[in-house]
């Protein structure tokens, strides 16, 4: 394969749905269903970057917290959820070889730019299609 840097693959951030840090947990689950995935990224109001919010994630949170209720989560905020497997993001001028490397344990990888804003993503999908 000739060498290619992610931007190739890239899904731009305009068709990416992303969570914002002001959101409440109510309304990330309720974006999470309209959109059906089972996980997205996290922006600051910047478009910076700041982790994957996955389902397993707010799972986990509502389970071990006393908010049980979906009016009782819209009293928090989304950045109070804690993130496993928070997914490192890769610069847009990364290689092939360094997404692959990313991408094997999860459906898609963030792209930022050097001030770290999210570029938008590249998913798994697209790499597997790339390289067959």
């Amino acid at each position: 394969m000739e060498k290619k840097n992610v931007l190739f693959l890239l899904t731009p951030k305009a068709n990416v749905a992303c969570l914002n840090e002001t959101m409440n947990i109510r309304q990330a689950l309720e974006k999470m269903k309209a959109h059906g995935y089972t996980a997205v990224p996290l922006i600051s109001m910047d478009g910076k970057y700041l982790g994957t919010i996955s389902e397993g994630d707010l799972l986990w949170y509502v389970i071990n917290s006393d908010q049980i209720t979906m009016e009782g989560l819209e009293d928090v905020n989304i950045t109070q959820v804690l993130r496993k497997d928070d997914m490192p993001a890769v610069k847009v001028d990364a290689d092939i070889k360094e997404l692959v490397e990313k991408i094997t344990n999860h459906n898609f990888v963030p792209v930022v730019d050097d001030r770290n804003v999210l570029m938008g993503i590249v998913t798994r999908k697209k790499v597997m299609q790339e390289l067959i």
